[in-house]
């Protein structure tokens, strides 16, 4: 049975975003398409009785506001709709298990509401087992500050690979999606000059250009096999000496997607994103699929 692509919605503008990503990506993979809305009690603080219908009845217009969203926009389109009660952030990551990518609306660095938007986004990120795909409203693409593309094309996804930590996973994703949208694929990776290397260079130059084969040989390698298992995808590939959130956010302007790695670890605090992931999902203006590896 096919693992259905899953989307939190919260009656936002940039749920409803998610929601045609996904409800997009469900028809392109063929996977069943389902929207979760996660709700709990309301009480009022100068009284002892939750207002449970309330909090249900508002989760439940959000969910009916979202299906018949997707039935209008994409005739022949019929998810199936789960109302569940709990905190936000458990329940996606609960739903998201049995699920083959999750979607949720992501704000940047707006101020736009929507609980699903901001922190509660954040938090599954870091935490879920499965791929997420964070999408921007229109508005919010349209009116964040961004620097200019390097090769704007909604036909284009961008990898971000780090040779030191990648993943089958993350690469395959970006193929899988690339391949299924009859897109190109654009492969980046960034790198900093070794110390070893910084200390040679400032009497040799030259160990900039040997450094920069070395990534290069190291990244055709690694893509080689894949190219081989997606021979319609065409692939470019860069490996660049600059700070890798930087690059890959100007890379991605106005690409249909940014598939990038997030390296499960935990520290005392828990799980948390590491700052080349959190800082490209709060600029990046495209979609940007976050994928969990060990």
């Amino acid at each position: 049975m096919l693992r259905p692509v899953l989307v939190g919605v919260d009656g936002s503008p940039e749920s409803l975003a998610a929601a045609e990503w996904a409800a997009a990506e469900a028809s392109l993979s063929g996977h069943p398409l389902r929207l979760v809305r996660a709700w709990e009690e309301v009480s009022y603080p100068s009284g002892s009785v939750p207002d449970v219908a309330g909090g249900r009845h508002g989760a439940g217009r959000a969910l009916r506001a979202a299906e018949g969203h997707l039935t209008r926009k994409f005739p022949g389109t019929r998810p199936t709709c789960e109302l569940v009660q709990g905190p936000a952030v458990p329940t996606l990551l609960a739903a998201a298990a049995e699920a083959e990518t999750l979607v949720l609306g992501s704000r940047g660095l707006s101020g736009a509401a929507g609980y699903l938007a901001g922190s509660v986004a954040s938090d599954v990120v870091a935490h879920a087992a499965r791929p997420v795909v964070l999408v921007r409203s229109a508005a919010h693409r349209n009116t964040a500050a961004d620097a200019a593309p390097v090769t704007a094309s909604p036909d284009r996804v961008v990898l971000g690979i780090d040779l030191a930590h990648h993943c089958e996973k993350v690469i395959e994703f970006a193929f899988d999606a690339a391949g299924r949208r009859g897109a190109s694929l654009y492969v980046l990776h960034s790198y900093d000059l070794p110390m070893a290397y910084a200390i040679a260079s400032a009497q040799m130059p030259e160990y900039q250009d040997l450094l920069a084969e070395e990534r290069t040989d190291a990244l055709t390698a690694v893509l080689r096999p894949w190219q081989e298992k997606y021979p319609t995808v065409h692939v470019t590939a860069d490996a660049v000496m600059d700070r890798a959130a930087d690059r890959l956010v100007k890379a991605a302007s106005g690409a249909a997607l940014l598939v990038i790695g997030r390296q499960e670890r935990r520290s005392r605090l828990g799980a948390h994103l590491g700052h080349v992931a959190h800082s490209v999902i709060h600029h990046a203006v495209c979609p940007v699929a976050v994928v969990p590896h060990g």
